[in-house]
C-alpha cells in the first residue's frame, strides 16, 4: 500500500492475523456458526449491566483514578487473596482498558527496541505484533506435543533460548489456544530462572477460572515475592461474559505502579468509570456467574471431545483448562485455507492454527464456550470434512 508520507516499517509490515481474517470473512452471515474467537453466546449477565446503568444515571461519567477506582483495585487484590491465598496490597493493581491494552503497557515499560520477549507458543497471536509493534524481537519456544493430543513445556529447551538480550519471558497459562495449564512446580521454576538472570515473566492468566481438574488454575503470583519482575494479566472478558467491553488488569510490583500510570495517563487517562462500576460488581457478586458458566464450558468441552475424537486423524485431548479445543487434523497443511472452506461449505467457523505461530499449522481451535446446541450442529456439520481430510491423506499413501 501507498502511503502519503511514510509510516514506520514495523506496523506497516503488520499482516492481519488469520483468526481476524476468517472472523471478517463470516461475521453476519446468515447460518454461521461462528466458534472463531474467544467468547461465548451468552451476553453479560443483568447484575453487572445494571450497576453500569446506575453509575451512568449517578454521573460517573468524568475523568477518574487514572490506575483504577480505588474501591475496585481494592476488590480485586481481595479477589486475589480468596482464589490464592495471598494478600497483595491495592498498589500493586492496575486496571487497564482492556487486557491487551495492559501487555502492551507492560511492553512500552520493559521492552527496548532490539531487546527479544521468549513466547511460548503456539500462543495469541496478538503478544506477538505487540513485541514487534515495540521494535522488540520474538524468540518462540513451542510447546511439546503430546500422542494424546496434550502439550508439554521443556523448561531446558525455553531456557536454553534466554541469552543477554532476553528482557522478559511471555507465558499463557491456562492456554489460549492449546488448553494447556503450567503447574506449580514449573512456575516456580521458571521464576527463579528468571529472577537469576534478572528477565521478567509476564503470565497471562486471563483463562484462571477456567479449570476442569481443580478450582483455578495454578498462579505465578503464588510463587513471587512483591518486587520480583513479575507480571500477572487478567480481563474481566472471559469469566464474566464481558468480551466487548475492554477491561482488564495487571498484578505487578508496586514499583512499577508510578510508570503505570504515566502510560496510561499519555494514553487512555484511565478506564470509563461508569465501566468500572460493573467490573466492581462482577468481582464481588458474580461468583455464582462464574461457576455457571464454568460448568457450562465443561458441558461443551465434553460434548466436542466426544463428538470429533473419535474421528481417524483427529488428535484431541480431553480439555483440561481454557475453553478451546485444539486439535490436530492429519494431512492438513493449510489450515487457513481450510478454515475458509469449512466458513462456505460447513457454515462454521473456526481458527486456523497457523495463526497461533510456532507448533499450530496442522491445528485447527474451536472455542467451546456456546450452549449444546449450537456445538452438536457445527459438530455434525464438521465432522464430514474432517473425515474427508484423513480420506485424502489415506489416498495420497
Amino acid at each position: 500500500m501507498r502511503y502519503p508520507a511514510p509510516i514506520r516499517p514495523a506496523v506497516e509490515e503488520l499482516e492481519t492475523s488469520g483468526i481476524q481474517q476468517v472472523f471478517d470473512r463470516g461475521i453476519g452471515r446468515p447460518g454461521v456458526i461462528g466458534l472463531w474467537v474467544g467468547e461465548g453466546d451468552l451476553p453479560t449477565p443483568g447484575f453487572i449491566c445494571r450497576a453500569t446503568e446506575q453509575a451512568l444515571r449517578d454521573g460517573q461519567t468524568f475523568y477518574t483514578h487514572k490506575r483504577g477506582l480505588p474501591e475496585l483495585r481494592q476488590a480485586i487484590a481481595d479477589y486475589t487473596a480468596r482464589l490464592y491465598g495471598i494478600h497483595p496490597d491495592a498498589e500493586r493493581v492496575t486496571v487497564t482498558s482492556s487486557g491487551m491494552t495492559g501487555i502492551v503497557h507492560v511492553l512500552q515499560a520493559i521492552l527496548a527496541p532490539g531487546e527479544k520477549v521468549a513466547v511460548v507458543s503456539p500462543v495469541w497471536p496478538n503478544i506477538m505484533a505487540a513485541v514487534e509493534m515495540a521494535g522488540g524481537v520474538i524468540e518462540q519456544v513451542p510447546l511439546e506435543a503430546r500422542p494424546d493430543g496434550g502439550f508439554r513445556l521443556d523448561l531446558e529447551r525455553l531456557a536454553a533460548a534466554l541469552d543477554p538480550q532476553t528482557r522478559a519471558v511471555f507465558v499463557a497459562s491456562p492456554s489460549n489456544p492449546t488448553g494447556w495449564m503450567m503447574e506449580a512446580e514449573e512456575q516456580a521454576a521458571l521464576l527463579a530462572l528468571c529472577r537469576g538472570r534478572g528477565i521478567w515473566v509476564i503470565a497471562d492468566e486471563v483463562y484462571h477460572r477456567f479449570t476442569y481438574d481443580r478450582p483455578v488454575a495454578p498462579s505465578f503470583a503464588e510463587q513471587a515475592e512483591p518486587e520480583d519482575a513479575l507480571i500477572c494479566v487478567h480481563s474481566f472478558s472471559k469469566a464474566w461474559a464481558m468480551t466487548g467491553w475492554r477491561m482488564g488488569w495487571l498484578l505487578h510490583p508496586p514499583s512499577l505502579g508510578e510508570t503505570l500510570g504515566k502510560l496510561i495517563e499519555y494514553t487512555t487517562s484511565g478506564a470509563p468509570a461508569f465501566l468500572q462500576a460493573g467490573c466492581l460488581t462482577a468481582i464481588t457478586e458474580g461468583e455464582d456467574f462464574v461457576a455457571e458458566l464454568v460448568e457450562r464450558c465443561r458441558t461443551g468441552g465434553e460434548l466436542v471431545f466426544q463428538g470429533l475424537s473419535d474421528l481417524p486423524g483427529v488428535t484431541l485431548a480431553r480439555p483440561q483448562a481454557a475453553f478451546y479445543s485444539f486439535f490436530r487434523v492429519e494431512g492438513l497443511e493449510d489450515s487457513l485455507g481450510f478454515c475458509f472452506r469449512l466458513l462456505e461449505e460447513a457454515k462454521v467457523g473456526l481458527a486456523p492454527g497457523a495463526a497461533f505461530g510456532l507448533g499450530g499449522e496442522g491445528y485447527l481451535r474451536l472455542c467451546f464456550a456456546s450452549s449444546p446446541e449450537r456445538l452438536s450442529t457445527a459438530i455434525d456439520r464438521l465432522r464430514p470434512f474432517l473425515a474427508e481430510t484423513r480420506q485424502v491423506v489415506d489416498s495420497k499413501a
